[in-house]
């Protein structure tokens, strides 16, 4: 099965850490910590986005064969979150 990602944040996206939409499925494609009840829980730019996550780089770095700085992290986010459909330019 292919590993689906969250379209806002990049995290992969498991069953249970689907968001909610507003009549209260779950989301196909957003977590549960961008997207809740058909709304996103945060108002912010991708640039905005790109910082929140940088936080979470020791966690991403244990499923990386070789770990990466928080700068190479913000250039790898950078070039990966304008392919999400959150942030693609119309």
């Amino acid at each position: 099965m292919e590993q689906k990602f969250c379209q806002s944040c990049g995290m992969p996206l498991t069953e249970e850490m689907k968001g909610t939409n507003a009549d209260g499925s779950r989301s196909e494609d957003y977590c549960v910590y961008c997207y809740k009840d058909g709304k996103f829980t945060q108002e912010c730019t991708m640039e905005e986005m790109i910082e929140f996550c940088a936080q979470f780089v020791d966690e991403v770095n244990k499923g990386l064969p070789k770990p990466v700085t928080k700068e190479e992290y913000k250039g790898m986010m950078r070039e990966y979150f304008p392919q999400l459909k959150r942030w693609r330019t119309k």
